[in-house]
Order: structure tokens, then C-alpha cells, then sequence
């Protein structure tokens, strides 16, 4: 975990209420896709942790959905201004149990953290499947920039009104190695019921911390009680009380 000040270069709407933000800093912390950051922001008693969705040696892109006052003060932020920010929080993905051919789902803003590692599983030579769930098409993000890198994209929408109707799970008549998501957890808990292989499912939840020491977001599994902030977000498949 390592404390950087980051200058915002870009902030820009994907949807009525989804942003993408890309800064400029240090990011030597930040040890694979999956990691998340926890954002100060003034007046603001907590950090918003946000996941990430992309980085390289001096850029950090998140995407983060304005639910409340903290994130609603983040959609006004410009270019140029500074932000405090913890980089290099949680455990991530690891990417050797993936097989040849893994499948990544993702909801909502469950989506983000999945592109980068779609990135690093395509630059070892996977064949990629992407699958993204929204509840309608003025929700869909990410869609052109996934289809950049993945072998095979596919959108599903509750209402049907893009790609394919319905959830995650009405999406998976494809051939799998390897399952990774993260999304909310009644879609993780369909989709594990779901799906043939193991997976990595990063748990979605409320963090007062964000490193360890507050024990806000404990969760029990098979292995005993875990942080999700520091022995997570993510998980593997078979260790997760559903």
C-alpha cells in the first residue's frame, strides 16, 4: 500500500451516471488487475474505495458510478486537480489457474476491474470470452473497448433491450476453462450455481479502512472469517459461503 498524489487528466460521463477518470502518478504500488484504491476526498469522513480498470508505469483509469455525495463531488473534478489517493489495496486475480480459454463476467460496475485483466490474459495468449451484464442498453459501457482485446463479447440486458435478454447466466452456452467476475452478489451467487469450472469472484462491499484494520467488511467463508479489503476482493469459487 502506498500513499500518491494523483493529477486528474481526464473525467468524462459513460453514462447518465457511470464516469470514467484517468490520472497521472505514481502507480509502482498496484501489483495486478483486480486491486482496488481508496480515494480522500474533502469533507468526506471515509475513502471511496473505487476498483481499478486500467493502469501503466504513470496512468490509473477507474470507472465509478455516482451513488452518493462523495462520488457526486467526484463527477465535478477537472483536469488538473489533485487527488490523495491508497494504491495497491486488495489481492487481485491470479492469472495461472485460468486454462486456455477463460470466461470474465461482469455487472454493472463490476465490469471496470475485468478489463485490465482481460489485457494481461490476452498478452499470455488466452482465448477470451467477455461476458457484461446491465439492466438496459442506456446502461451498457465498455462495450467497443473490451471488443478491442477480447476473442468474443457478449452484452446481456434484464429488459432485452440490447444484445442478449436477461442475466449473466443466459450468456454461458460457450465453451470455459476458467471462470473470473466481479458484480454484485446475487449475481455471483447465480452464477457460481451456474458454472462448470473454479473461478476468482471479487465480493462487492462497504469498507470503512480499506487495508485491515477496521474489520468493517469481514465476511465468513470455508477457511474461516476474512477481510475483503485485505484478504480479498477476491476469492476463489469454492471458499465462498453463498
Amino acid at each position: 500500500m502506498k500513499e500518491v498524489i494523483f493529477t486528474i487528466e481526464q473525467n468524462i460521463a459513460l453514462t447518465e451516471n457511470v464516469y470514467k477518470m484517468v490520472m497521472s502518478g505514481d502507480t509502482s504500488a498496484i501489483t495486478g488487475s483486480g486491486q482496488f484504491v481508496n480515494i480522500k476526498l474533502d469533507s468526506q469522513y471515509l475513502r471511496r474505495p473505487i476498483s481499478i480498470c486500467d493502469y501503466d508505469e504513470n496512468t490509473l483509469t477507474i470507472i465509478y458510478k455516482s451513488v452518493g455525495v462523495g462520488t457526486e463531488k467526484m463527477t465535478k473534478m477537472s483536469a488538473g486537480e489533485k487527488l490523495n489517493i491508497l494504491v495497491g489495496l486488495g489481492n487481485g486475480y491470479e492469472l495461472s489457474l485460468s486454462g486456455d480459454a477463460p470466461v470474465l463476467v461482469g455487472g454493472g460496475v463490476g465490469v471496470p476491474p475485468l478489463y485490465k485483466l482481460c489485457k494481461l490474459l490476452k498478452a499470455q495468449g488466452k482465448k477470451v470470452t467477455v461476458i457484461l451484464g446491465f439492466n438496459t442498453a442506456n446502461e451498457v459501457f465498455y462495450e467497443d473497448e473490451f471488443k478491442a482485446i477480447a476473442d468474443k463479447v457478449i452484452i446481456t440486458t434484464v429488459d432485452g433491450s440490447y444484445g442478449v435478454k436477461g442475466f449473466v447466466t443466459n450468456a454461458l452456452d460457450i465453451e470455459y476453462t476458467y471462470v473470473y467476475s466481479c458484480g454484485p452478489f446475487p449475481m455471483l451467487k447465480a452464477l457460481s450455481a451456474a458454472t462448470h469450472t473454479s473461478g476468482q469472484y471479487s465480493l462487492e462491499e462497504r469498507m470503512g479502512c480499506g487495508f485491515g484494520a477496521c474489520m468493517g467488511c469481514s465476511c465468513k467463508t470455508m477457511l474461516g472469517n476474512k477481510r475483503i479489503c485485505k484478504d480479498g476482493p477476491v476469492f476463489v469459487k469454492e471458499e465462498i459461503i453463498w
